[in-house]
């Protein structure tokens, strides 16, 4: 059910088709802006929170039209979730610290999980027209909430078992050429990551100097304020 969203990469139009952005113009240009994973998955949280506030307002209205503006809303809304586990997942193979961005998105889901519940167990009237995307947005939800709590050392472990499979498939795929190709691109991303001594560069951090995992101020704040401390 995972989508593979990489950053905000639209998927191209089936012939006939009209492809919808799940986010809007504004939010694209954050995201293109937020390099740092931590912030970026702290902005999905808050525009995943804007969906889900969205549904709020329209169940509790008798708007005419009101469904089909639910059902998108929702649809965005996992497709957003999705790309937080994409972001987390890419920022955990590349060694960075995700406790303090997961913190705020779990702060976030287990505010947002309640209120998708409660839809779904009022049944309003037009429930018929979406309820599967609020099925999948609750089922999304649980799952990423479970993600964000987990054990990240567990987690980056399954990431880099699931990236070496991965990589095997290509290579398995790749003629002689396109191999040495693809191990001259390695070969100058392992360069990148050393420092001019040929130590490892230490991986991107939210924690300002002097803290550590666990201080009780650098995890009670907004990911993105933190950076901007």
């Amino acid at each position: 059910m995972k989508l593979l969203l990489c950053g905000v990469l639209l998927a191209l139009p089936v012939a006939g088709q009209v492809t919808r952005d799940f986010l809007t113009g504004d939010e694209i240009d954050q995201i293109r802006e937020a390099q740092e994973p931590n912030q970026r998955i702290a902005l999905y949280a808050k525009f995943a929170r804007a969906r889900v506030d969205l549904v709020k307002s329209l169940v509790n209205k008798d708007k005419p039209g009101r469904s089909i503006l639910i059902h998108d809303a929702l649809d965005d809304y996992a497709k957003i979730l999705d790309a937080i586990d994409d972001v987390t997942d890419q920022g955990l193979e590349k060694k960075v610290d995700m406790a303090p961005g997961l913190k705020y998105v779990a702060g976030i889901e287990k505010e947002m999980l309640p209120i998708l519940q409660k839809v779904q167990d009022t049944q309003p009237k037009d429930i018929s027209r979406y309820d599967f995307v609020l099925k999948t947005a609750i089922e999304t939800t649980s799952d990423s909430l479970e993600g964000a709590q987990g054990d990240l050392g567990k987690r980056t472990e399954a990431v880099e078992a699931r990236d070496k499979l991965e990589r095997k498939e290509r290579e398995a795929s790749m003629s002689p050429p396109e191999r040495q190709a693809a191990e001259a691109e390695d070969q100058k991303a392992a360069q990148a990551a050393q420092d001019d001594h040929g130590n490892q560069k230490k991986a991107p951090t939210l924690y300002r100097p002097g803290e550590k995992k666990g201080d009780t101020d650098s995890t009670k704040q907004d990911p993105i304020k933190q950076n901007q401390q």
